[in-house]
């Protein structure tokens, strides 16, 4: 069977394994500190994008202007923050299906990466025991651009040495939808990017979809 693709890239936090509470617990304990208001509403603005740009969404709600030196105070207190609460992450926090899902793509040839915004990527993937399970994994220490510019997936379809149009981008936010698609890749949304219009393909979870399938309909678009 000729593959319509020949590699998936996999955004980390909310595709392989969900971190969301831990940044929301993180932001939340940093905003209480400087009485900014900060709740999960304002919490779902910051998926997919980098932590400077959660920061000015956030604080958008300050009662003052912070500096750019205040601001990067701020950001690495957060910093701070996640990464001692993400030392609580095992295996047992990768999410429903994704796990056999990069499986079956290994089994048929696919060249697997990981593409994530954050700088804690490599971390969070020591925890989960997935360190060296992909071809190449590219963090937010790569890049100088944060989606919903396209420059992480592209670095890792440069990696892999695969042209964009033959790869398929695993998304759980609108933004990395958006990054995806304006780098000319396909595109599966998952969990919250499910709604989003751009998307390819959309699925609950990766349980919900199994490979195969999923193949199947990228053949046809």
């Amino acid at each position: 069977m000729i593959l319509p693709i020949k590699a998936i890239i996999f955004d980390l936090d909310g595709v392989i394994v969900s971190t969301d509470e831990y940044h929301y617990l993180a932001w939340k304990k940093m905003a209480s500190e400087e009485g900014i208001p900060f709740d999960r509403k304002i919490n779902e603005k910051l998926r997919g994008i980098s932590r400077m740009q959660s920061l000015e969404i956030i604080l958008k709600n300050a009662s003052h202007n912070y500096s750019y030196g205040e601001k990067s105070v701020l950001a690495d207190r957060k910093n701070k923050y996640y990464k001692e609460l993400i030392q609580n992450i095992t295996s047992k926090d990768i999410l429903p299906g994704a796990l056999n899902f990069i499986n079956e793509a290994k089994s048929v040839e696919l060249c697997t990466a990981v593409a994530s915004s954050s700088k804690n990527a490599i971390a969070i993937l020591q925890r989960i025991g997935l360190e060296n399970f992909f071809d190449t994994v590219v963090s937010g220490r790569d890049i100088r651009k944060s989606k919903p510019d396209p420059e992480v997936f592209l670095t890792a379809a440069k990696r892999l040495g695969i042209i964009p149009e033959k790869c398929l981008v695993v998304e759980d936010s609108y933004a990395g939808i958006e990054a995806a698609k304006s780098g000319n890749m396909k595109t599966l949304a998952v969990g919250y990017a499910s709604g989003s219009s751009q998307a390819d393909l959309r699925t609950k979870d990766l349980a919900s979809l199994p490979l195969n399938e999923m193949i199947k309909k990228l053949s046809v678009l």
